[in-house]
């Protein structure tokens, strides 16, 4: 049984690690990277990678502490906005090239665990995209939009087959996506931080930025108890924001997220979920879920504005778990968080620079393990050799998510979403 109420499975699970120092006194560095989560971790490590030196990350709390550490753990291609939008936005040439770098990402990621050792229970499953309605359109539809336009092949997974893997009748078909895994996202970020570290890159912890300014040709980023000076600084905090730069901050909404893991179910998960894959279903609020190696089922879903306390997270979630699998209903659950996602108004990653060594990389609506990857590597090539690939992402820019408006807009359009999927699903059952 957890003890501590408030703490995830993945805090739990994850082995000790040395703490990295905070950041003391006054240095010089090439790039100071804010933000110790996935898009920070990737972009100091390509920065490495790409052989620039004294590459400096602060992190306010410790290495995976936000969303990166709370997440499903999902590795797939793919962003918040789906592709039938990014393709209608694009022009079918654009929309592919940014679909595709995501499928490298899960590729550059699986290759990254193999390349530092990273022992982060990874499970190169795939994943399956179930369908929560009756109606197949929507299957049908991606399966061949993508793939037509993508050059992405996802398989048909009949009723009877399906029904096979997962012991409910609450679905009907699904698409499987191949090319997708899923892992503990907090031993996969500390495992990035170790390889950049080894790389080159210093990490400070319990280093909160405090202001950001501009002196001459230089970048000045001060702690509580330090200060950074370099040409080049990215901004990388995600839904947790930095308040280092209004434009920047301004442009995401922080959005709720719900986890939960279970008591060590034994013959009765396997009984129940006869697949390694990971699972969502087709609702623009769906649940997600996985197996996880020592017998537990993690179930996460829903979105919304309001953190909530881990029983209020339990309630919630064994609510959503009962309706799909009622004989799991009962299980006990030993650990239930929340945690914060970015969201920009547009749906997409916002990955820029202002022409004067000040970048960002956020808004990755949870879909963040291949799209963090993605801005981390064109975020480097851009910093290390002038690379332009970045500029694929110009079209969705800083926007303003109109905070703290945009938090009624968006529960408002959630609410709408899932409305919508309620009175379909009713509709068909009678």
């Amino acid at each position: 049984m957890n003890e501590d109420a408030t703490l995830s499975y993945y805090q739990a699970t994850a082995a000790d690690v040395p703490v990295y120092e905070p950041l003391q006194g006054c240095r010089d560095a090439s790039v100071i990277v804010v933000g110790g989560g996935f898009a920070g971790l990737n972009t100091a490590l390509g920065l490495a990678e790409r052989g620039v030196r004294d590459v400096c990350l602060l992190e306010s709390e410790r290495i995976g502490f936000g969303a990166s550490g709370r997440n499903g753990g999902f590795v797939f291609a793919g962003y918040s906005l789906g592709e039938q939008a990014l393709l209608n936005q694009l022009g079918a040439q654009a929309a592919k090239a940014l679909f595709l770098r995501t499928v490298e990402a899960v590729r550059r990621i699986r290759g990254r665990i193999a390349e530092y050792d990273i022992d982060c229970d990874t499970v190169d499953a795939g994943v399956l995209w179930a369908n929560w309605f009756s109606d197949p359109r929507r299957l049908l539809d991606r399966q061949r939009l993508l793939a037509r336009h993508f050059d992405t092949e996802w398989t048909w997974v009949p009723q009877a087959v399906l029904r096979e893997q997962l012991r409910t009748r609450r679905y009907t078909d699904a698409l499987f996506e191949r090319n997708a895994l899923h892992l503990h996202p907090l031993k996969y970020a500390r495992g990035l931080a170790r390889a950049a570290v080894k790389q080159g890159v210093t990490i400070h912890e319990h280093s909160r930025a405090v202001s950001l300014t501009r002196e001459g040709e230089a970048w000045v980023v001060r702690t509580d108890e330090g200060e950074l000076r370099a040409p080049q600084v990215v901004l990388a905090c995600g839904g947790y924001l930095s308040g280092l730069q209004p434009q920047v901050d301004r442009a995401v909404l922080p959005i709720a997220t719900y986890v939960m893991v279970t008591e060590p179910l034994g013959a009765a998960l396997h009984d129940t979920i006869a697949t390694e894959s990971a699972v969502y279903d087709t609702r623009f609020a769906f649940d997600y879920y996985r197996k996880l190696r020592d017998d537990r089922l993690l179930w996460g879903g829903r979105i919304s504005i309001r953190n909530r306390s881990p029983e209020d997270v339990k309630r919630l979630l064994r609510r959503d778990l009962a309706r799909v699998y009622p004989q799991l209903a009962h299980a006990r659950i030993d650990y239930a968080w929340s945690g914060l996602m970015s969201y920009a108004r547009h749906e997409m990653p916002q990955v820029g620079g202002d022409g004067e060594g000040l970048w960002w990389a956020q808004a990755f609506g949870g879909h963040g393990l291949a799209p963090t990857c993605v801005a981390g590597e064109l975020l480097a090539a851009a910093i290390a050799g002038d690379d332009r690939d970045w500029e694929t992402f110009h079209r969705y820019g800083l926007v303003s998510a109109w905070r703290p408006l945009g938090y009624l807009a968006a529960q408002a359009s959630y609410l709408w979403l899932q409305l919508r999927d309620a009175w379909k699903d009713a509709r068909e059952r009678r």
